[in-house]
């Protein structure tokens, strides 16, 4: 069976930050005998470093993580541009295995996720679940995960995020080891046949306005709204210029399209929201997922009540699947505009608090999250990419 430990430290200094982490997450264990360390951490830090120290502290262990907006232990959250939180893992190693790439892209997110899988599946046929960090910039987030289930089958739940930087979306990385990728992507699937896992997902945006009509585009890239510029049109209706930078506008920019009927109840909303981290200086931009032409997007604002009485509701249906049970481990992806915004900043920690409370009690439960710029959970028991959301995923003992 598997045994998960975590811990975060807000060290400037790279190497003491890992170190720290390990400590805290396996003070009690042999050396920090670690054979898996997964890792998030804003993009302050020494990168090289990191993974030099997380080797040296533990020589045996794969290494694999990416890079944040910002971090979320067992102890709180941490925003800071150099902040880490590290998830280890112990046990059978032929209960979880790695697969990766070192470029993924919108053209070519299938092809990929497919290549990935099936290494993943010749290795772990057994797996029941796929974590999955990814480039947080330009992939094609649904199409990938149609190619792992072309392995897998849809069956197989998929929960993680992609990878972010603090807010500006120029670049993300992702961690392998002693590589450091920027367009690349890491399938961890588990197969300890005593666990599963159980997820919740919610966003807390409305729209405003009409919506826009989708009047060109190719797969996941956008040319037109309503026959203009794409870009422009947004920047448009914002008030802003044609050249502003996408990263600034990610807390303005939410765009929701509409869900099938019989997902409402159970998303809280009647939209799933994408993010826009990547134009062009045609004025398209790129979504995490395909969009089809005559496709009507909304503008959306988050609506604090909505952040907050959604996520409720999402915690007491977590809790009864969870049927009493106490998670061994959670990972969590985030959207870093979610909380109370007071004094010109969202303030994170009582969100977090209502998150923990309920799941952990007063026991000592690992867990792993991020700010990043996507997150995958699954949805009316199918697996979906969404945007600005809280993510979560319980690994918890079979019943």
């Amino acid at each position: 069976m598997l045994k998960f430990f975590s811990g975060m430290s807000g060290s400037v200094n790279s190497r003491r930050a890992m170190r720290e982490c390990l400590e805290i997450a396996m003070g009690d264990e042999e050396q920090y005998d670690a054979d898996l360390i997964i890792f998030h951490t804003s993009v302050g830090h020494n990168f090289k470093e990191l993974l030099d120290e997380a080797r040296l502290a533990a020589p045996k262990a794969r290494i694999v993580g990416c890079s944040c907006a910002g971090i979320i232990g067992k102890e709180g959250a941490n925003e800071n541009m150099k902040a880490l939180a590290v998830m280890a893992v112990k046990g059978d190693r032929n209960e979880w295995h790695l697969a990766h790439t070192d470029n993924i892209r919108g053209h070519n997110s299938y092809d990929q996720a497919v290549k990935m899988a099936s290494q993943l599946k010749e290795q772990t046929p057994n797996a029941n679940m796929v974590l999955r960090l990814a480039s947080g910039i330009d992939i094609a987030a649904d199409r990938a995960i149609e190619g792992i289930e072309s392995v897998f089958g849809p069956e197989t739940k998929i929960f993680g995020g992609t990878s972010s930087d603090n807010m500006r979306a120029v670049s993300s990385f992702q961690f392998l080891d002693d590589q450091i990728f920027e367009r690349g992507a890491v399938l961890i699937g588990f197969a300890d046949p005593s666990l599963e896992v159980e997820m919740g997902v919610h966003h807390g945006s409305v729209p405003v306005g009409m919506p826009f009509e989708v009047t060109r585009a190719e797969a996941n890239r956008i040319y037109e709204l309503d026959g203009k510029p794409a870009w422009h049109m947004l920047m448009d209706r914002l008030g802003q210029p044609h050249d502003t930078h996408p990263g600034p506008m990610l807390p303005l920019t939410g765009l929701g399209q509409e869900l099938a009927p019989g997902l409402h109840e159970e998303y809280n909303n009647k939209l799933i929201l994408r993010c826009v981290v990547k134009t062009d200086p045609d004025g398209s931009f790129y979504f995490p997922v395909d969009v089809q032409v005559g496709a009507k997007l909304w503008l959306t604002e988050r609506n604090e009540d909505l952040i907050f009485d959604g996520l409720e509701t999402m915690m007491e249906r977590l809790k009864e699947r969870l049927n009493g049970r106490i998670p061994v481990a959670v990972f969590h992806t985030d959207c870093g505009a979610r909380g109370r915004f007071l004094f010109d900043r969202i303030l994170k920690d009582e969100i977090v608090s209502r998150m923990q409370s309920p799941l952990c009690g007063d026991q000592d439960v690992p867990w792993l999250g991020m700010y990043g710029f996507g997150e995958f959970a699954q949805l009316g028991g199918r697996n979906w990419f969404h945007n600005y959301t809280t993510s979560l995923y319980c690994l918890v003992k079979k019943q």
